[in-house]
């Protein structure tokens, strides 16, 4: 799990949503990705990243003059942490509630919730 000084911002999961999705990216084309959605200076990616090293989030390979990072955190266990993390500070602690106001509050299609019955019925059966 990670530990309390891995806990990504806002601005970091944003970065390491880009990682996982490309596997490795230099800081442009992790600029370029942020910018499609939002405004972002170069400098500031840049200065994330080199964070985000110090604190063990990414991996710097400095082999080539272009410095290459990758995630250094698994994306599954990250979204467990997040996840764990809302449901105990906005949901007092009930996952119920959060799936109920996620389910509620946005459109869901017919294969989506397929996989949550697929899942409740995985759930009832360990019970």
């Amino acid at each position: 799990m990670i530990n309390q000084t891995k806990k990504p911002t806002e601005s970091e999961l944003e970065i390491l949503a880009v990682l996982w999705s490309k596997i490795t990216a230099t800081v442009r084309q992790v600029h370029e990705e942020l910018t499609k959605s939002k405004d972002a200076g170069y400098t500031t990616t840049l200065k994330l990243m080199q964070i985000m090293h110090e604190k063990g989030l990414v991996i710097r390979n400095t082999d080539n003059k272009t410095h290459i990072y990758t995630a250094a955190i698994e994306k599954e266990k990250t979204q467990l942490l997040m996840v764990n993390k809302m449901i105990n500070n906005l949901f007092a602690g009930s996952p119920v509630d959060m799936v109920l106001q996620a389910l509620g509050g946005t459109k869901t299609t017919k294969e989506e919730l397929y996989k949550i019955e697929e899942l409740i019925a995985t759930l009832k059966a360990k019970k």
